[in-house]
Parts: C-alpha cells; sequence; structure tokens
C-alpha cells in the first residue's frame, strides 16, 4: 500500500505558513541547540513589575524550572525576587504532585520541606480549582506546568479552573510559557466532540472533564501561554491574566532544540519519545491494552496476553505509515499503575520512530485499533466513553472497529483541525 500521507501533510504545511527542509526536524541531525529562556527567567528579569512587591502564590510542579534547572520555588524567594519585594507564601499543585511522582487520586495538602510553604493539592477524585478562600489572600498567582502539546493533559484544566478562580476573587494570573515539546509547527487528529467536551468547573453531581475541555485537536499546536489566551476569551473567563512568554523559541523546535533540561512532566512520560507518541496511543488507556505503564517505553509500546503481535505487525507494515516502525515485542509491567498485566511477560507492538518530522500520532493510533481489531478483536475490549474522551469522537472509533480504511477514517478529520489552527492564529505568540 502507498504511503498515505502526502497530501494532508502538504495542506499542513500551507496553513502553518512554514516551510520545511528534507532534514530540518529529523530526529538525527546535528543542528545546535537554541538557547530558550522560559517565562520564569523572562519574568525574574524583564518582567519582575508584574510581582513587585505582591503576596503570590504558585502553580507548579516538577516542571517549573529555569534553563539552569533552578526550581521556580527557589527562584521566586531568592535574590532577584527578595529585591523586588516578592512574597512567595502558597504553592498550589496539579495532578501526580508538586513533584510530579504520584500516580493515583486523592493527594493530600501537604509542607513543601525544603522552603516550608504550605502545597494545597488541586488534585482529588479529580482536578480543581484553587479555593476562592485561599486566592482572596493573594495578590497573584503564577502558573507554570509543563504542556505536553496533547489536549488530554490535565494541567492545562487546572490552568483554566484556575484562572475562573482568579476571575472570580478579581486577582491576577500569571502564566510563565514553556515550549509544547513536540513543537507548535503541526495540528492534527481528531476534534474533541462537542457533546463530549466539559469546560466547566467540577461541581457537585457534575465532574468536571480536565482532561477534555473543548473542541480541540489532538494535537493542538499551541503553548500553555497560547491556550490560556484562547481560553480566557473562547470561555468568556475575563480573567486579569498576563502571560510572560519565551524568548528565542521558534514553532518548529522539538524540545531537545530548546537546551532546557528534560524533566518528566509525569511519572508515565520518560522521554521526547514518549511524548510525540502519545496523543495516538493515550486512548487505548480506556482498553484491556497496557500502554507500557510500568515501563521505560510507556506510550511507545501496547501489549496484552491475547494480542496477536506478529500478525498485527504485518498487517501494520504494510500501511506504510510515515516516519514509525512497528516491532513485535514482549515486554513485561513492572508495578504498573493502570493495574494491567503487572508482572507478566505479555507479547507487544513497540512503536519506534524513525523520522519525527513526518510521524502524525493521530494516524498511528488509529491504524493500531484497526489493526487489532482485525486480527485480534476477539480479545481486545473497549470503555467506549474513556477512549472517546481521549481519542476524540465515537465515530471516529466506531469507523475504525468496523474496519474503514484508518487512513481514510483519519483524513476525514484533519479538515476541522486545520480550521482550528487557522481560528487560532491570533492567539499564537511566536513564529
Amino acid at each position: 500500500m502507498a504511503r498515505h500521507f502526502g497530501l494532508i501533510s502538504g495542506i499542513l504545511l500551507v496553513l502553518t505558513g512554514c516551510t520545511v527542509t528534507s532534514n530540518r526536524l529529523d530526529p538525527n541531525n546535528e543542528l545546535a541547540q537554541e538557547r530558550v529562556r522560559p517565562g520564569i527567567t523572562v519574568l525574574l528579569g524583564d518582567s519582575v513589575s508584574l510581582i513587585r512587591e505582591k503576596r503570590i502564590g504558585l502553580l507548579t510542579n516538577q516542571t517549573g524550572i529555569n534553563e539552569k534547572g533552578d526550581s521556580d520555588i527557589d527562584l521566586l524567594r531568592g535574590d532577584r525576587a527578595k529585591r523586588a519585594k516578592v512574597s512567595l507564601v502558597m504553592l498550589f499543585s496539579p495532578e501526580h504532585g508538586i513533584r510530579g511522582t504520584e500516580d493515583r487520586q486523592n493527594i493530600a495538602n501537604a509542607v513543601d520541606r525544603r522552603s516550608g510553604l504550605p502545597i494545597v493539592s488541586l488534585y482529588g477524585t479529580e482536578t480543581t480549582a484553587p479555593p476562592d478562600s485561599l486566592l482572596r489572600g493573594l495578590d497573584a498567582l503564577v502558573v507554570d506546568l509543563q504542556d505536553i502539546g496533547t489536549r488530554t493533559w490535565t494541567y492545562v484544566g487546572a490552568m483554566v479552573y484556575s484562572m475562573r478562580a482568579a476571575a472570580r476573587t478579581g486577582k491576577m494570573i500569571i502564566v510563565l510559557d514553556r515550549p509544547n515539546p513536540i513543537t507548535g509547527f503541526i495540528v492534527e487528529g481528531p476534534m474533541l466532540d462537542s457533546a463530549l467536551a466539559n469546560p466547566a468547573d467540577p461541581a457537585p453531581g457534575r465532574p468536571g472533564l480536565a482532561y477534555a475541555l473543548y473542541p480541540t485537536p489532538l494535537r493542538h499546536g499551541m503553548t500553555m501561554g497560547e491556550l490560556a489566551l484562547f481560553f480566557n476569551e473562547e470561555l468568556g473567563i475575563k480573567a486579569n491574566l498576563k502571560v510572560v512568554p519565551m524568548q528565542n523559541w521558534r514553532r518548529e523546535l522539538w524540545f531537545d532544540r530548546t537546551g532546557l533540561p528534560w524533566v518528566k512532566p509525569s511519572p508515565n512520560m520518560p522521554s521526547l519519545q514518549s511524548a510525540i507518541l502519545y496523543p495516538g496511543l493515550v486512548a487505548f488507556e480506556g482498553s484491556n491494552l497496557s500502554v507500557g505503564r510500568g515501563t521505560q517505553t510507556a506510550f511507545q509500546i501496547v501489549g496484552a496476553p491475547w494480542l496477536k503481535a506478529a500478525e498485527t505487525v504485518a498487517l501494520l507494515k504494510d500501511r506504510e505509515l510515515g516516519g514509525v516502525r512497528f516491532v513485535a515485542e514482549d515486554f513485561t509491567p513492572e508495578g504498573p499503575t493502570d493495574g494491567k498485566y503487572g508482572g507478566q511477560r505479555i507479547p507487544g507492538i513497540r512503536i519506534l520512530i524513525t523520522n519525527r518530522s513526518a510521524v502524525q500520532s493521530a494516524r498511528v493510533g488509529a491504524a493500531l485499533l484497526w489493526a487489532i481489531t482485525k486480527t485480534s478483536g476477539d480479545g481486545l475490549k473497549i470503555n467506549e466513553r474513556v477512549f472517546d474522551l481521549r481519542f476524540g469522537a465515537p465515530r471516529v472509533r466506531e469507523a475504525l472497529v468496523r474496519g474503514e480504511d484508518p487512513d481514510a477514517v483519519i483524513d476525514r478529520e484533519y479538515r476541522p483541525a486545520f480550521e482550528f489552527r487557522e481560528r487560532t492564529r491570533r492567539y499564537l505568540l511566536y513564529r
């Protein structure tokens, strides 16, 4: 079967207004690293007036660091902040906790051992907003979290809920921007069905959906700062929002070309390779397939005892998907937090990235679901709502399960994604 992504990619490059040379985004090239200055560095340099003489809270975790790896918590209590008479008085933590090591619900409030500051957890049974009562004691709330470039990431929800809380209490909210690690160059994949989306804050009897807020593409191509500007207007939040942009970041830069240290944004996001494939594989959390939790290759491999791996790989190879190669590979999840097949050696399919500039992760995920259904459908069990909330739409899952060509299914979804990029251009901060 001939490759089926050339036309779509060509349309995409026209709409993003970019030109790509043959090796520009190739993982094996030797381009010099850019020295990106993240929002925290810019805040304490050019924009310190935003927090001068203010009592501030900080929503962050282990990803809130500068280009040297220094923590925001330390920096906002350091000499520059002291000279500006900044008082950091409270910390807020998202899913996975302040250090990013927790992979469970009901993370408790705590005290930061190093700074002595109280940590207010915003993750119980789900992501929640900072309590209004606590924000009233602050002058401003600073947010610094690493997004992963796909709409299923709960840190964006924590930011949106915080923006609403800031608006309700009349407090300034300052979002410190960071790179989109899988570039801000490409949008792709199904839009989240509006019937599934829920941008509202959690309320009694009405759970929130921090990972399924709004009809956006699976891979949105925006930064946290750009998303903050977008949601502030599109959702009518009207927060007193200040975004502190990065310096020296360009949309086509992969994270490993920024010069910034890679810090795992969650316990099961070990590498940039996992982040690239994550948008297409995260929906399989809603199935009885392991996505590699409990291994060093989470979101780079799928498997189950019933999976006919070799047969499925043969079917996938015939599709010649761009930028990836499939290999049958057994693996053993050790202590997986999803409870799938811990300690069992199971058949798996490893996805190897051969050219990341050609990878369309949604197309990879669609091809996997199609092929696994064909070869191992008797063993595959899907929680339809969980799957759809992540991949985006029931119609996509249904078409793939009944055997429609996965490339044709994904091609139908790209026009809305391109229209989203056109609609969001005015919120983009970087070229």
